[in-house]
Formats: structure tokens, C-alpha cells, sequence
């Protein structure tokens, strides 16, 4: 038996983590001077905080103690464990892992290369192919191929937190605000990089966001997509399951960011992610 595994940057709530036996090692929140482990603390929580503040809340790796913890739990029940990283061009969490990994003959690490639901596009396949008999050495190659294939995508309202977090200079979020833009942030090779601008109104750039992705990638792997906001209005969210399901998805999930992603993105960041072909 073979165990699939991920940090709590992969963005899906306990049920759908239940109904793909996928487990999770948790990034930790630091809040002021009390830490809080993602997946204990929400993104309403976060904003709060900042809200009154004025500050971001600092996020921290698993550690290597963390995951060997998580992966000795794992290996009492499994004869091995494949886990999927967040992006090592994101975070330090993957060279920790494997850190860990190196000391063990059946645990086997993956540079997602994505982040937030991203992730558990390639968790959701790896299970399934556990499930139906594939090696633990099938799995990970298969992954490894299938993770070039991952559209992960989102459109902020704000440059407001990647400003406090340090990833834009004041310039630009003066003049994102100031001319109403709305980037869109594309993952592509393991990295964050800006694609389009839309200016205006957020429910209407969201709206063109969605639609230009579909059309970007026209050819795709049905079977599932995310749906992943921090906030969002309900007239957003049903009109991205409408063109989901328009555009021919089996399995449309919507889900919150968790506490990790939120700190660094902020209110009114969504994405649509899927496989492409």
C-alpha cells in the first residue's frame, strides 16, 4: 500500500483530503506572538488580523523534525509514501522533505512545481493510481510528466499583500490601485509570474479572467477542476461553475485557501485550476 501525501498548501478541506485518502504535514501561521497550524486557522482569521494590525501574519515551512514525524506515522500503515511538495521556487518545504526522505528507502518526494489546489490535482491523480495497483515507482514518474500539464492560475484584487509580504515594490502597488488593475498571477516552471492585467471593476475582470483561461487552454483533462478563492462573491462562484461545467469538467470543486496561501495573496484572490493536454 502506498500512501500520498502533501503539505497543507495543497488547499482542499478534510472531506475531499478523506474521500482521496491524502494526508497532510501542516505549515505554521505566525500570528503576533502566537503560532497557529494552518488548517487551525482560517482566512476570515488572517484578514482580521491584518485588518487591525496592519501587518502580515509570517508563515513558516514544515520543518525536517515534522516531516519525519509525519512520515514514520505513515510507514506504520503503508509500505511506502510518495508526497507532493509545494513549489521549491516557493518555499523551502521541498528541500526539507527530501532532506528527510534521504534517510528512508520508501519515501519518495515531488516538486509539484505548483501550489494550492495545483497540488491536489497531482495528490487526487497520484491516489488514484495507488488505489488501482501502479508501483510506488510508476506513480512518482507518472507525476513527474503529468506536473508540466498543471494550469494553476489566479487574479488578485490588490497588490496590498504581496506589497506587505515584500513581493512588489510600493511603486507598483501605488499604480496597480491607482489604475484599478487586476493582475493575474500564472505558475509557470515552479515560479509566480504576472500575465494579464485587467482594469476595473473586480467581479467583471474575474468574470474575463475565467472566461480567457478556458479559452487559453482549449484542450484538457476533464475529469477534475478547482475552484480555490480566499473571498469571493457568490455571483463569482456560480459563474465559475457554470463555465466549468460548461466547458465539459466532470468533477468541479470549489474550495477556500487555506490560512498559508491567504497571508501572502490576501481578500479577493481566485483561480480556476485544471489539467491541460
Amino acid at each position: 500500500m502506498i500512501a500520498i501525501s502533501a503539505e497543507s498548501t495543497i488547499d482542499i478541506p478534510e472531506e475531499l483530503l478523506s474521500k482521496f485518502d491524502i494526508y497532510t504535514v501542516p505549515f505554521t501561521v505566525v500570528m503576533g506572538e502566537k503560532d497557529y497550524m494552518d488548517g487551525k486557522i482560517n482566512s476570515d482569521e488572517i484578514f482580521k488580523f491584518v485588518t487591525m494590525n496592519k501587518v502580515l501574519p509570517m508563515t513558516s515551512a514544515v520543518n525536517e523534525y515534522q516531516y519525519d514525524v509525519h512520515f514514520k506515522k505513515l510507514l506504520r500503515s503503508y509500505d511506502a509514501v510518495v508526497h507532493i511538495s509545494l513549489s521549491s521556487k516557493i518555499s523551502s518545504a521541498y528541500q526539507n522533505a527530501l532532506n528527510v526522505a534521504s534517510k528512508y528507502e520508501n519515501v519518495f518526494i515531488v516538486d509539484s512545481q505548483s501550489l494550492s489546489t495545483g497540488i491536489a490535482l497531482l495528490a487526487i491523480k497520484a491516489s488514484i493510481w495507488a488505489k488501482d495497483g501502479k508501483s510506488v515507482q510508476d506513480i512518482v514518474k507518472n507525476l513527474e510528466n503529468l506536473k508540466k500539464y498543471v494550469q494553476a492560475s489566479f487574479i488578485l484584487d490588490k497588490l496590498d499583500y504581496l506589497y506587505k509580504g515584500g513581493r512588489c515594490s510600493a511603486l507598483s502597488k501605488f499604480g496597480a490601485n491607482l489604475l484599478r488593475i487586476k493582475p493575474q498571477i500564472l505558475v509557470k516552471d515552479g515560479a509566480m509570474q504576472v500575465g494579464k492585467k485587467y482594469v476595473g471593476n473586480f467581479t467583471i475582470c474575474a468574470k474575463k479572467y475565467i472566461d480567457d483561461t478556458l479559452a487559453q487552454f482549449p484542450v484538457r483533462d476533464t475529469d477534475i477542476a478547482f475552484f480555490t478563492y480566499t473571498t469571493a462573491s457568490d455571483d463569482i462562484i456560480d459563474y465559475a461553475k457554470k463555465k466549468l461545467k460548461s466547458a465539459g469538467f466532470e468533477n468541479i470543486f470549489v474550495t477556500r485557501a487555506g490560512a498559508t496561501i491567504s497571508s501572502h495573496c490576501g481578500p479577493n484572490t481566485l483561480g480556476i485550476l485544471f489539467i491541460t493536454k
